[in-house]
């Protein structure tokens, strides 16, 4: 065991460098876009932090509709390792013949 391979993200240490690169570039963004112009097509598009908002609302919805949609997408738990007969087999069982499930 003391032969088993280190990862990048096993260090709680490049973990912490990550979210802190990550938190920077988030403040470059936020100073950028006081700096750079956008050209905008729509009077929203205008408005400080439209997109962050936009995006965050699109996620939330994905989310709401997602969880909507597993309500009739769900199959039991061994949906694939118990499949169901056909009717081929069906008839083969009616009929007294012993079946074997391959």
């Amino acid at each position: 065991m003391a032969d088993e391979k280190k990862y990048l993200f096993d260090d709680p240490k490049n973990i912490k460098r990550l979210m802190q690169i990550f938190y920077v570039c988030c403040v470059v963004l936020v100073i950028l876009d006081f700096v750079i112009h956008r050209h905008t097509m729509h009077e929203w598009d205008k408005l400080w932090a439209f997109y962050p908002i936009y995006g965050f609302v699109g996620c939330v919805v994905l989310v709401i509709v997602a969880s909507w949609m597993r309500t009739f997408l769900m199959r039991r738990e061994d949906y694939y390792d118990n499949p169901e007969k056909s009717d081929a087999n069906k008839e083969i069982d009616t009929q007294g013949a012993p079946h074997v499930d391959d």
